[in-house]
């Protein structure tokens, strides 16, 4: 296992580009499947998680080729569906929660699509329900063997139809998406995600051929085609790590300006930042965060109460960037309630934030009060281990924060989803080790 060793106190200047994002990555890798013909696909993340989804196409027999850093082209012409009731796809397939979205494309393309439980992070409960409930509808029969804890769904071709979502899921809405694309008829999927990474699948698809309409809405309207063709597709940056180098920003006191953000996929994350008190300002397609030298107040509600941060479905605020919210709030002038309603076990990581001195009070597995130390008592270095991926990062803009030399262990779950985080920090200025 791989450690960071970080010396804390240092302020960071300069610029960073942000990664193309991980979320829209495990879709858009996923749709590749639907088509016999060429796909290339820009801002690839190199990151693990991304990594195994291609590996685990290449063992699919999708022929990839790397056409330069981020670039790829996929030819799904000569796929391998035996492969799909093997061991060693039981093995593969459960190292990856993404992985789960080969499913509505293979169902819709070749009749069948099997997935072992997906792994991922051990942040709670995220079920499957929307994403079999809805290939139930447009046709297929379920199978699931629970000694193998294995998942198959099967059709000889699927039927359009209207669907309301029991959840806003994106993952789900992707798996349905991609499967009613080649349904006979019409599908409406209401409630469905509309975030942007949901948007730009849909865009991808359509110009592959598919069409759909109300995207950007929670009620999609998918009239199916017989098949589809190529195209090229570039991700957007990712959301979620733009709000980190927001967080990282401010923690450390630091001036940053973050590169292509693409403000208009942002939704209300600038604005949940401002109301930590935090300066996000808008150059250009640019993010500049100016050195807090005097530090950042939370506000208030308009009555004078205390202000609480909450995740919801897009456009509300993503719940993977609460944890940044947290430990920034740690800092800050003021008190604030962090509130994660939609994973129960996503919060367990302020312990190792109470170890390094932060006023956080745990109220239950979904709410926590963060009493802000406005910089008069920094944070102290301490020895922590990474539970998924952004509680690891959030303690990694602590530890950079914090006054000392501090260990993180178990860092192959920060690289599950940032790309050479270490290289880009000292980049800028982080005193950051990373310990094979």
């Amino acid at each position: 296992m791989g450690t960071f060793k970080i010396e804390g106190g240092h302020q960071l200047k300069g610029s960073i580009q942000p990664q193309g994002a991980k979320n829209e990555a495990l879709q858009i890798l996923c749709a590749v499947l639907l088509t016999p013909e060429l796909v290339t696909i820009n801002n690839i993340p190199d990151i693990i998680d991304v990594n195994k989804l291609i590996n685990l196409l290449r063992k699919l027999g999708v022929k990839v080729e790397k056409i330069s850093k981020g670039s790829y082209t996929f030819q799904a012409d000569e796929v391998d569906l035996d492969y799909l009731e093997s061991d060693a796809f039981k093995v593969d397939g459960r190292g990856l929660r993404g992985s789960i979205m080969i499913v509505g494309p293979l169902l819709a393309r070749f009749g069948k699509g099997y997935i072992p439980k997906p792994g991922g992070d051990k942040i709670g409960r995220r079920r499957l329900d929307t994403h079999f409930e809805g290939l139930i509808n447009l046709g297929a029969k379920f199978k699931y063997s629970k000694e193998d804890q294995f998942y198959g769904v099967e059709a000889e071709y699927l039927t359009g139809t209207y669907m309301l979502l029991e959840e806003a899921s994106v993952t789900g809405t992707a798996n349905i998406v991609m499967a009613a694309v080649l349904a006979r008829g019409t599908t409406t999927i209401y409630n469905a995600a509309c975030e942007p990474y949901l948007q730009q699948l849909c865009k991808m698809l359509n110009r592959m051929g598919a069409k759909i309409s109300g995207v950007g809405s929670n009620m999609l309207i998918i009239e199916g085609v017989e098949v589809l063709g190529g195209t090229e597709h570039r991700m957007l940056p990712d959301m979620i790590e733009i709000g980190s180098w927001i967080g990282l920003a401010a923690m450390t006191k630091s001036e940053l300006t973050i590169s292509n953000v693409s403000w208009n996929d942002l939704g209300v994350i600038p604005s949940v930042f401002r109301k930590l008190g935090i300066t996000v300002e808008k150059q250009g397609d640019d993010i500049h965060i100016p050195a807090h030298t005097n530090g950042y107040e939370i506000q208030s509600y308009i009555d004078g109460s205390i202000l609480t941060i909450s995740d919801a479905p897009w456009p509300g605020f993503t719940p993977d960037l609460l944890s940044i919210i947290l430990v920034v709030a740690t800092q800050a002038r003021g008190s604030v309630l962090i509130h994660q309603k939609m994973f129960e076990s996503r919060l367990f990581f302020v312990d190792k934030l109470i170890d390094m001195g932060a006023k956080i009070i745990l109220c239950d597995p979904h709410r926590a009060t963060v009493i802000g130390h406005d910089f008069k008592s920094t944070l102290k270095a301490t020895t922590m281990t990474s539970p998924d991926i952004r509680a690891g990062v959030s303690l990694l803009i602590a530890a950079l924060s914090a006054k000392g030399t501090s260990t993180i262990q178990n860092i192959e779950q920060i690289d599950r989803g940032y790309e050479n985080i270490d290289e880009r920090l000292r980049a800028i200025g982080a005193k950051i080790e990373r310990v094979e």
